[in-house]
């Protein structure tokens, strides 16, 4: 088993593949890039998708949850 550990934010892969800190669940790597390695990485970080540009940033996410405030407050 190989496990790596970005010493940046502490995200880690296991055998390649990304895990969640907190839940332990299968990640994305595209995901995990727009929500923290591409607004708070450095030379330091480890994920090979930091600098992508398809993942969900906290942009979209912030009008999902807007959207889903309006419905239920309607």
């Amino acid at each position: 088993m190989n496990i790596k550990i970005c010493p940046k934010c502490e995200a880690r892969w296991i055998d390649n593949q990304h895990y969640w800190n907190g839940t332990n669940k299968k990640g994305n790597e595209t995901e995990l890039a727009s929500l923290v390695c591409d607004k708070f990485g450095d030379n330091t970080c480890i994920n090979p998708a930091k600098g992508t540009t398809k993942g969900d940033g906290w942009e979209k996410r912030m009008t999902e949850v807007s959207l889903m405030l309006q419905l239920h407050l309607k």
